[in-house]
């Protein structure tokens, strides 16, 4: 069973990665923006902020935040280019299940 891998073609591989690259452009903006709004709720509260804690949840936060995209745009870059269609149930097979049950 040897299908194509959809990134094989180099158009739909630029756009897919292209996608990928916007996608994390325009998250890692709202990213800093949900950064901003934590340490603006910090200092509304009035909370002690040196500079060690305005740098740590500054880093926590936005890492955190990117990890979540780059993990749901990985998720969504498989779907869309047809990785998800191309795996091979071993274990269905064991079962004894059809592949289009």
């Amino acid at each position: 069973m040897n299908r194509k891998n959809a990134l094989d073609d180099p158009a739909i591989a630029a756009t897919a990665w292209g996608r990928f690259r916007l996608l994390m452009r325009w998250m890692s903006l709202i990213g800093a923006a949900l950064v901003a709004i934590v340490l603006g709720f910090l200092y509304w509260t009035d909370t002690p902020m040196p500079i060690h804690m305005i740098i740590a949840t500054s880093l926590g936060v936005w890492l955190t935040f990117m990890l979540g995209t780059a993990l749901m745009s990985l998720a969504f870059l498989s779907s869309g280019t047809g990785h998800d269609e191309q795996i091979e149930d071993f274990l269905g097979k064991e079962a004894g299940y059809d592949e289009k049950d």
